[in-house]
């Protein structure tokens, strides 16, 4: 039986823009902006000390929900922070625990110690800066040559061992997840010890392509496959010492856990309000990845729910450590519905499958003519496609005039629409409608815009974004990052 889960009501505090404002800690207070957004500061979180590794005091923070009694194995979660933050910040700053509650899961919160950052790997040119005589602190904290002399690395998997002796842990369904340095510890610890998780997920912070790839672009990679969820954000962009730019490393670090995975390369692709996620299925197990519209750098707060729905309540591995992927809550599914285009390709993504269009889409700009002066004003830019490719998808017949200068399309459900080269007007159902542009003529055929077509007649909803054009038949927000998977790697790959 689940548990119910209850946001409790707090005390905004919009004047406090502090990182981490350590009034949080123990009160109701909630801060908010477009990165993190806290909740009040969850009553069951418990902190602890201790020795765990190396003879260093360490300290974690443990959610335990309610109905948790020890009578039968629970998943682990492990919740890493970003830099400058604490385990109890990222209890504030995430949903774990309140997904905890419903689900009877066991989180845990570990705290960084040296200077609140995380020792992670990093170039050797970032190291060369590290250990440079400076006056003001930098954020990283440098790297021992072998992981096993990682001291934050160790306490991880000793806080692992100690959960799974004080609780009754399920061993098979462990998982980690980190926001931004978090993020960066996480894939750390993966890459090393990822036999030891069944999934595994961030936020923000994807790591540099130069520690997952070596000079010859053979992957760098100790724990092997696990199952993989990547949020990104439309607003973040990476650290300048990164080698490339945020979007080649954002793709470096989907290609990277694709390759290690085994994945197909054509994701189902599911776009909900600002969410955009895409579905990788794998041999050696699935990713998921995320793009949240109009975000910067962070997490949303919503980030554990959908980690846990997707992905995480239907992962675990098996007796002989395989990746096992089962019923999850919510279903690593594409939209039913969903056409995607760009100008320049001749392919279309409809219906999640690749599908040839015989002629390239291109844009089409609607034009007024601005007075005497004879100037010309812009007033809209279009994709068409051609209009055989447009009944294809809707299931319509097409003929056309054997010059190419008229074409009718009689859909499934009666419904007659009629199209002349070089008119905005068209015929539907013997009734007069003007379209967002003109039907065009290129290269024999009759173009016309598929989004006046989804928008008009199917009451769809389009939404476009740097040159991809989105549909679907509910409202859909299409982020930078989505649109540049759907164009480099769908559509022009």
């Amino acid at each position: 039986m689940k548990g119910q889960i209850v946001i409790l009501p707090g005390m905004p505090n919009d004047e406090n823009r502090d990182y981490l404002p350590e009034a949080i800690r123990g009160s109701d207070m909630i801060v908010n902006e477009n990165g993190n957004n806290s909740q009040v500061y969850p009553s069951g979180l418990k902190e602890h000390r201790g020795q765990l590794a190396d003879g260093v005091e360490d300290v974690w923070y443990e959610y335990v929900p309610k109905s948790y009694d020890g009578s039968r194995p629970v998943p682990l979660v492990l919740s890493m922070h970003g830099g400058l933050m604490t385990g109890w910040g990222q209890a504030v700053y995430t949903s774990w625990t309140l997904v905890a509650d419903r689900e009877g899961f066991i989180v845990v919160f570990p705290s960084a110690g040296k200077r609140r950052f995380w020792t992670i790997e990093c170039e050797k040119e970032k190291l060369a800066e590290a250990t440079a005589p400076r006056d003001d602190d930098i954020y990283i904290n440098v790297p021992p040559e072998r992981p096993e002399d990682n001291h934050d690395m160790n306490f991880v998997l000793a806080l692992m061992d100690r959960m799974k002796q004080q609780y009754a842990i399920d061993e098979g369904r462990v998982y980690i997840q980190g926001m931004s340095m978090g993020n960066l510890m996480t894939s750390q610890m993966v890459r090393y010890y990822g036999h030891l998780f069944a999934g595994k997920a961030g936020s923000g912070g994807p790591s540099s392509p130069g520690l997952l790839f070596d000079e010859s672009d053979e992957l760098i990679n100790r724990g092997g496959p696990v199952a993989v969820w990547q949020s990104r954000l439309e607003h973040d962009v990476v650290p300048p010492h990164f080698k490339g730019d945020t979007d080649t490393v954002v793709r470096r670090n989907r290609e990277y856990w694709s390759r290690i995975n085994g994945c197909l390369p054509i994701p189902e692709i599911k776009i909900e309000g600002e969410d955009n996620l895409a579905f990788y299925k794998g041999e050696r197990g699935d990713m998921v990845f995320r793009d949240v519209k109009n975000r910067d750098h962070g997490q949303t707060f919503d980030d554990a729910e959908l980690v846990w729905d997707y992905l995480f309540s239907g992962t675990r591995r098996d007796a002989d450590g395989r990746i096992v992927h089962e019923e999850s809550l919510l279903p690593r599914r594409g939209d039913e519905f969903n056409i995607a285009v760009a100008a320049g390709s001749d392919k279309a993504f409809v219906r999640n499958s690749v599908v040839p269009m015989g002629k390239p889409a291109f844009v089409h700009r609607k034009l007024k003519y601005h007075g005497l002066n004879g100037d010309t004003i812009v007033r809209g830019e279009y994709v068409l496609v051609p209009v055989s490719f447009a009944a294809s998808v809707f299931g319509a017949e097409c003929r056309s005039s054997a010059d190419g200068w008229t074409a009718e399309l009689s859909f499934p459900d009666g419904r007659a629409v009629q199209f002349a080269r070089g008119s905005i007007g068209c015929v539907v159902d013997n009734r007069v409608r003007a379209m967002l542009c003109e039907a065009v003529l290129a290269d024999g055929e009759l173009h016309v815009s598929i989004e006046w077509l989804c928008r008009s007649l199917f009451n769809h909803h389009a939404t476009s974004c740097e040159g991809v054009l989105y549909m679907t038949d509910h409202p859909a927000e299409l982020s930078k990052n989505m649109a540049h998977l759907i164009r480099d790697e769908i559509l022009f790959a």
